[in-house]
């Protein structure tokens, strides 16, 4: 791991699959990350930046938490599982950044740092596109974005992209340097009831996550499935647990598919990909770290940050 501690923005669609709640608590449990503020896309996003907030509130920590686009640049209809808020009732009562613009809060947070903020994108990518076209200079001034999206096998299109392709197109015609890890890289960890169970153990924190990894198991008739957007927030955290490709360039289709092509020349490429994981090492490291952020587990070795 690295000395320096990383600026962190997470933009998320949190609620629906339980791999963005786990990816929130991987960054909660990583003492080497500062989590400067988290922005929800995709639909009932004030929904969603409830839930983000409370469980940040149930790790004992503290972050900006701003719902940002409802709706996709490609204008797509929103996929909406259904059960986003049913294991919190009462998600009403968390305090959230409403009155605050998301693209905005990405671009300015970004600029008042250059080369210091790192954004970490595990939904589609709406958010990221509108602070792109909010603020041209975005993609020279963040450090490097981290996407969770796409399919690189010639499988059927991953749902981040394919949900926003307009924006999947802004945000890679921008040359950002950005990291990207796909569904068929993803897909190799699995997730079920022994690792339910190990993360359970993490308190209140714990117990909330392994409750929305059964239900999601629920809804999909499955015992078990990978932590997908974990894993992208390990490719920045734990780069040796992790075999990238060369920079290239991300085309992707109206239907959301998308194409890799690496760089013909040096420095012309802005996009790496995530070619393989140690499926081993990264299982262990998103229990390891979702347990160091409960604050039962804790032992004062992080703090919270505002």
């Amino acid at each position: 791991m690295t000395t320096t501690r990383r600026r962190v923005i997470l933009d998320t669609d949190i609620g629906s699959n339980v791999d963005d709640a786990l990816a929130l608590a991987v960054l909660l449990g990583s003492p080497e990350a500062e989590l400067v503020g988290c922005t929800t896309v995709y639909g009932d996003t004030l929904v969603r930046a409830r839930l983000a907030a409370r469980l940040l509130r149930l790790a004992g920590r503290r972050a900006a938490v701003v719902p940002g686009e409802r709706e996709t640049l490609a204008g797509r209809p929103v996929w909406w599982a259904g059960h986003e808020d049913t294991l919190f009732p009462d998600l009403e009562a968390e305090s959230v950044a409403a009155a605050v613009d998301a693209p905005g809060f990405l671009a300015g947070r970004v600029a008042a740092a250059p080369g210091q903020v790192d954004v970490v994108a595990i939904g589609p990518l709406t958010n990221i596109a509108r602070a792109i076209q909010l603020d041209p200079a975005f993609p020279r001034r963040v450090r490097h974005l981290w996407i969770m999206g796409g399919r690189f096998d010639g499988g059927a299109p991953e749902h981040n992209f394919a949900s926003d392709p307009e924006a999947a197109r802004v945000v890679f015609a921008s040359r950002t340097p950005t990291t990207v890890t796909g569904l068929e890289v993803t897909s190799t960890v699995r997730f079920g009831a022994a690792e339910a169970a190990a993360v359970e153990a993490g308190g209140e924190l714990g117990r909330a996550l392994a409750a929305q990894m059964r239900r999601w198991w629920r809804f999909k008739n499955t015992d078990a499935t990978p932590p997908h957007d974990a894993i992208a927030l390990l490719a920045m955290l734990a780069p040796e647990a992790f075999t990238f490709s060369a920079y290239g360039s991300i085309a992707v289709a109206d239907d959301g598919a998308a194409t890799f092509t690496p760089q013909r020349e040096p420095g012309s490429g802005s996009v790496r990909l995530v070619t393989a994981v140690d499926v081993a090492a990264v299982t262990a490291q998103i229990i390891r770290r979702v347990l160091a952020a409960a604050p039962e587990h804790r032992h004062d070795r992080l703090h919270p940050h505002g």
